[in-house]
């Protein structure tokens, strides 16, 4: 093919680019770019005009690896159109240009760059705009403008000044004379001959100023070294006092490069340790059974009503050190377990007039499930989540301070982050190995490093790691086989990475926690009594079991194995839950892989025989006992004041106290009554728990538009295709000829007589058509019918058959045969 038919072939506009696309090439940037489809273009005119805006250049470009970044801002100080091989010169060195193919490709992909092959490369014009130098905004690479560009406002007599100064004849107009000058500086033979004149002092001057920024001041009377070099060009003035360094002096200054670090490899990520897969699968199981408990743990203590919702919503900072205490753990630590038991489904605000966080009654069918599955509902909410616990204790934009569970905690980024440093745990480090946290943030840096999101998206992946190591997903650092199991089917090289969705993380979560349960502990159905009035559960115990353990019981300490103290007031707690002394002794012969010990059935019977000696009910509140000699010890006992008692008959007091107090000040008082029913019965004082109404797990919040899928790609590519075919066929008539994407206009005779003639011919029609909403378009048309002030037609556009009325038809013109 000959230098001509090249040219002529080579597309003069993004749009013509993207219609010489193939439907794969074109997918693969609608789906880097999900922005261009909404709504969907109506043609490639549409789609390339919509790729050039502003927000959704800024948007794909912040999306860019550092060395893409580099790529493009090295495009905006080179010449519009410029070759790959000018290129290559701008981003020297080996390792840059092994990896210039994939960056040029990937710009060339997402719609940034277009032109003819390699040797037309042209930057969007938004992106150039957004890349070029400026006083206010200084390019990424350091440089400034061009010659011509600086002397733009320069008098004309001032330019050839210049160019005799520089040793050049002098010309008849400022631009011949501008284009000499600039032929001087990219000259590096001439160039380097004209620096080696200048006085030392003049090149310290220019070294300042090469790598960036390249503008300076200097006063009204600049220096013999400033004149020298403001004399040939080599500075050129701005504004009152601002000198600029030209682009051209400063590339010949720096050997052609365009950065003064290029990095064009990917920061590895670096081992901190190394594990067997076994070990870290062990460890990880055990981390993912303690996130399961202790979720339960925190829903258990908060069953008959949570901390009360703060007015502006979330938890107060007092009510999260409470929490903290109770699972005993750090705040921060606290933070996420509350917003992952939010984030599932299992806790929510109770939506009454005192408004209350409690369980939801998914909790109650969460709760049996297996601890595997238990799990897999945990994971499957912490992938997708966008509620960032990490932020909670810090301050919004507002200098609010951000609460758990509370508004302003959603970061669209989260996922994506999350999602990303999973897979660098995969794809990076051999099996078993843990990272250098550094090394992780160092690589996000690289892939993303957009200074907006920067610092987010630091923290974030430093809160990743620490969650994924609390949720089991990784153990001592390293990723578990499971966790592996969580990461999505690898995607195509090409592809846009994106998070996975609540629906896919529920698919892998269910596919690790399959991975994960023979890692989990069998639950035990005994424990060990100790003389010492302790019982050690040495794993993981039955429900049952560990239900009514937790009511005879305290526990004392947790960890492989959980330490249950017995104490008065927790035997007393289970004889006021209706058991008899001689139930729990059953219970825990029946549970014990040891004998009672002495000292705690001496302790249950002798809490048992006191238990309900004394009885109290409501009058406001009384007290009997059919020992009247213990009411009056009770009567002379100064710490019985507060209560207000006075004897009512031999065996009864009645106090001016509740039932509630009157309960608490004989039992501190180390007596041990018993609350009685309006009908004298013993009243069992058994939990009620609290659950909200059903509620739905909080849904993420997109980073963005949603990445289409497949279906909604191929409607939307058809939908392209044919309205670029009804904008850009040839016409055979149009007696208004349309231009710029005008409608045809014709009149409804002529309109009516065009089409019945299609009909005979099956010829195929362009035609503009205004809908009901009124909104135009152009369509391709196969008339099959006509009648009844309406046509039937088979509609190219939109792939279909469909009825038009006539008089909402334009205009229309034949196609011709090309």
């Amino acid at each position: 093919m000959s230098d001509e038919q090249t040219t002529a072939a080579a597309p003069r506009s993004l749009a013509e680019a993207l219609r010489a696309r193939d439907d794969g090439s074109l997918a693969a940037l609608l789906r880097a770019r999900p922005d261009l489809l909404g709504p969907v273009p109506n043609d490639m005119t549409q789609l390339a005009t919509r790729a050039g805006t502003r927000a959704s250049v800024i948007r794909a470009l912040e999306r860019l690896d550092r060395y893409t970044q580099q790529v493009a801002q090295a495009l905006a100080v080179a010449p519009d159109p410029t070759t790959y091989e000018t290129l290559e010169t701008l981003l020297p060195g080996e390792d840059s240009a092994a990896a210039l193919p994939r960056a040029v490709a990937t710009l060339r992909g997402q719609a940034l760059i277009w032109g003819a092959d390699d040797d037309q490369l042209r930057l969007v014009r938004t992106a150039r705009e957004l890349l070029a130098p400026t006083p206010q905004h200084p390019s990424p690479t350091g440089l400034g403008p061009t010659v011509a560009e600086v002397t733009s406002g320069m008098s004309p007599g001032r330019v050839q000044e210049i160019v005799a100064a520089a040793g050049l004849p002098s010309t008849h107009d400022p631009v011949s004379a501008v284009a000499a000058l600039t032929a001087l500086f990219t000259d590096p033979t001439r160039m380097s001959a004209l620096l080696d004149e200048a006085p030392t002092e003049s090149i310290d001057v220019l070294n300042r100023l090469v790598w960036g920024p390249p503008y300076g001041q200097v006063t009204a009377q600049p220096a013999a070294h400033l004149r020298w070099l403001l004399d040939r060009g080599l500075l050129v003035p701005t504004n009152p006092g601002t000198v600029v360094l030209p682009r051209e002096t400063a590339l010949h200054l720096r050997g052609g490069r365009a950065h003064r670090v290029l990095e064009p490899l990917a920061p590895p990520l670096r081992e901190k340790a190394a594990h067997r897969p076994q070990v870290v699968d062990a460890a990880a199981a055990a981390e993912a059974y303690t996130a399961v408990s202790t979720v339960e743990e925190l829903l258990k203590d908060w069953d008959e009503g949570g901390p009360a919702v703060l007015r502006a919503g979330g938890l107060s900072v007092r009510d999260l050190k409470r929490t903290a205490v109770a699972l005993d753990t750090t705040e921060q630590t606290a933070a996420f377990w509350v917003e992952l038991a939010y984030a599932a489904g299992l806790l929510a605000p109770d939506g009454e007039a005192d408004e209350r966080y409690a369980a939801t009654p998914a909790y109650d069918e969460w709760v049996l499930l297996p601890p595997a599955e238990r799990w897999e509902r945990l994971a499957a909410a912490w992938l997708p989540a966008t509620r960032t616990a990490g932020l909670v204790g810090g301050r919004d934009s507002k200098d609010r301070t951000l609460s758990a569970l509370g508004p302003h905690l959603d970061r669209s980024a989260a996922p994506e982050v999350r999602g990303r440093v999973l897979a660098l745990l995969l794809d990076e480090l051999p099996e078993g190995a843990s990272p250098e946290p550094d090394s992780v943030t160092e690589r996000l840096t690289w892939e993303r490093p957009s200074p907006a999101a920067l610092d987010l998206r630091t923290r974030l992946a430093q809160w990743t790691l620490a969650e994924a190591e609390l949720l089991g997903v990784t153990g001592r650092g390293a990723l578990s086989a499971h966790g592996r199991a969580l990461l999505r089917a690898a995607d195509d090289e090409h592809a846009a990475p994106h998070p996975l969705t609540p629906a896919e993380a529920a698919l892998t979560a269910a596919r690790a926690a399959k991975l994960l349960a023979p890692l989990l502990p069998e639950p035990l159905d005994h424990v060990l009594l100790q003389a010492d009035l302790t019982a050690v559960a040495p794993g993981p115990l039955e429900r049952p079991l560990a239900d009514a353990l937790s009511v005879i019981a305290d526990v004392e300490s947790k960890g492989g194995a959980t330490v249950y103290r017995f104490t008065p007031g927790s035997v007393r707690r289970a004889l006021d839950a209706g058991r008899t002394a001689s139930d729990l002794q059953t219970f825990l012969t029946q549970h014990s892989r040891t004998p009672v010990p002495q000292p705690l059935a001496y302790l249950i019977d002798d809490v048992a025989r006191r238990h309900g000696h004394l009885r109290i009910g409501a009058a406001s509140a009384y007290v009997r006992c059919d020992d009247d000699a213990v009411l009056g010890e009770i009567l002379a006992d100064r710490r019985s004041v507060p209560l207000r008692l006075r004897r009512l008959a031999p065996t009864v007091l009645a106090a001016q106290a509740d039932p509630g107090t009157l309960l608490e000040g004989l039992r501190s008082m180390g007596f041990a009554p018993a609350a009685e029913t309006p009908e004298g019965d013993v009243l069992i004082a058994r939990a009620h728990a609290h659950r909200t109404p059903p509620r739905t797990a909080p849904d993420p919040v997109p980073d963005g538009p949603p990445l289409p899928d497949d279906t909604l790609i191929e409607a939307a590519l058809r939908a392209i295709r044919a309205g670029d075919a009804a904008s850009t066929a040839p016409r055979k008539q149009a007696p208004a000829h349309p231009g710029n994407g005008e409608l045809p206009r014709t009149g409804s005779a002529e309109t009516l007589a065009t089409m019945q003639a299609a009909v005979l011919t099956g010829e195929a029609l362009w035609i503009g058509y205004v809908n009901a909403e009124g909104a135009a378009s152009q369509r391709v048309i196969a008339p099959v019918r006509v009648e009844g002030g309406f046509v039937t037609a088979y509609d190219h556009t939109a792939d279909e058959v469909r009825t038009y009325p006539l008089h909402r038809v334009t205009g229309v013109a034949e196609l011709s045969e090309q």
